[in-house]
């Protein structure tokens, strides 16, 4: 049995090439690398060197790239701004809000940074509300070029100034036979048409796709009109959408706000620019980095992994992603990790270009583990049958709670990349690459590997084979 051990460079584990036969997925269409952490070689070595389509598992790159150059504790600040002092409750002006590029301004962040204009005195803004979004310089975006669901919140664009996602979450409940609908992140302008109806049956994985959404403008806003059906046995459940352009989404969020904290505006929301002079009046400071890289890799949080991305290329503002590319380049080439199979699009995964080979994943995975930075790296990917993307894979197997690790899946992709321990607490990094029209039938595979390693016991003789 010690013999055969380092053959596995070859290939893979019996049951990892069962399940990719059973899914029907060559081994051609797949990478793999398990590398103790401590060890100089691997011991599972299969089609490393290929570039892959890597989806998701590609923010391990952005992220890992973030925490080293900005550093754990980096955090982005949104500012009001006024050129006026307020009189008697009124700014006679303008104010003006700026963005950094938080990738998690929330409903309650701005409802705080609003409320902070309150308790400095203003009631009535005679001006307009100002958006400054210029840290960020990218192209216009179209949220349904990559699949054709432009109102899903993961194909929101970057923004400098991105308040809560872009994104209104609605509450669905059974209601004696009609699903109600609660609008719970309000947006001025906005009437909501429920018009769906009770659907039967069960209550599946993909419940969304019966619930179809259309804004349709009208003289005094939009309406959002909601046909399709809702399972009662569904109960109450939540649905975020991404509906409306960013002007309108901020417009409908911001005034909301300010009405509810007891404000008037006598203008109107709009785009623009700080202007030379101003004044400082409030700021918000975010969470910091680790926290946010935390809920990027847990919960694959595309439009904050674009956000952190483009942060890392606002070294000279504005910030663009050819920039961003350039600096995660840059600062690989400075770690001695040249990946010359490696293509950035946007540092996030939901990409069709985004290239990355197995063996520049596991070299990635090694390098953070000696880093400073890699007790934060580690901790922000899924925990196996515990949280995050991986909280439904591998319950009750020798693997649950026992490896941290990175999900991907686009069509035709399905990867994983990250640290687990073996039967006797050694750690390995491991990835796993597929690429091929069939791979989303490739989970069995992936989890048998992480199973393979969990067991994995190694005698003193098979350690001192492996050494030599």
């Amino acid at each position: 049995a010690l013999a055969c051990l380092p053959a596995w460079a070859d290939g893979l584990p019996p049951n990892v090439q069962k399940a990719l036969k059973t899914a029907q997925i060559p081994a051609t269409s797949v990478a793999v690398v398990v590398q103790p952490v401590d060890a100089p070689a691997p011991l599972v070595a299969h089609n490393t060197a290929q570039a892959m389509n890597p989806a998701s598992v590609m923010k391990l790159v952005t992220t890992y790239a973030a925490l080293d150059l900005l550093g754990p504790a980096y955090t982005w600040k949104t500012t009001a701004w006024i050129e006026n002092a307020p009189v008697d409750g009124i700014l006679r002006g303008n104010l003006y809000l700026r963005g950094s590029g938080d990738p998690r301004f929330a409903i309650e962040h701005l409802w705080s940074l609003l409320r902070q204009l309150r308790v400095r005195g203003i009631q009535q803004i005679a001006g307009d509300i100002v958006l400054d979004r210029t840290v960020f310089n990218v192209p216009a975006f179209d949220p349904g070029a990559f699949d054709d669901k432009p109102m899903r919140p993961y194909n929101v664009g970057p923004d400098g100034l991105l308040l809560n996602f872009r994104a209104l979450r609605f509450t669905l409940q059974p209601d004696n036979g009609k699903p109600r609908l609660l609008m719970e992140t309000p947006s001025e302008g906005l009437r909501i048409d429920n018009q769906l109806r009770a659907g039967n049956g069960e209550c599946t994985s993909n419940w969304k796709d019966a619930i179809n959404a259309r804004l349709i403008p009208e003289n005094t806003g939009n309406r959002l009109e909601f046909t399709g059906t809702y399972p009662a046995l569904c109960g109450e459940k939540t649905l975020n959408l991404s509906p409306l352009p960013a002007d309108a989404q901020a417009g409908g969020l911001i005034r909301a706000l300010w009405r509810e904290l007891g404000g008037s505006l006598g203008g109107q929301v709009r785009d623009g620019g700080v202007p030379v002079g101003a004044s400082l009046l409030a700021q918000h400071e975010s969470a910091p980095l680790a926290d946010a890289v935390r809920d990027i890799n847990k919960f694959s949080n595309n439009v904050m992994a674009r956000q952190v991305f483009l942060t890392l290329g606002n070294d000279t503002a504005p910030a663009t992603a050819e920039r961003a590319r350039q600096r995660i380049a840059d600062w690989l080439a400075g770690r001695n990790l040249r990946f010359n199979d490696l293509v950035l699009d946007n540092g996030s995964g939901l990409s069709r270009s985004e290239r990355i080979s197995a063996d520049s994943l596991n070299r990635l995975l090694l390098d953070a583990w000696k880093n400073p930075v890699m007790p934060e790296f580690v901790s922000s990917m899924p925990i196996v049958g515990i949280d995050g993307t991986m909280k439904k894979r591998l319950n009750g197997s020798e693997a649950t709670g026992r490896a941290h690790i990175k999900t991907g899946t686009l069509d035709g992709v399905k990867t994983a990349a990250g640290y687990a321990l073996d039967a006797q607490g050694r750690r390995h990094v491991v990835v796993f690459l597929i690429n091929h029209p069939r791979a989303q039938a490739g989970s069995a595979a992936i989890d048998a590997l992480l199973v393979w390693v969990a067991q994995r016991r190694v005698g003193e003789k098979t350690l001192l084979l492996e050494k030599e």
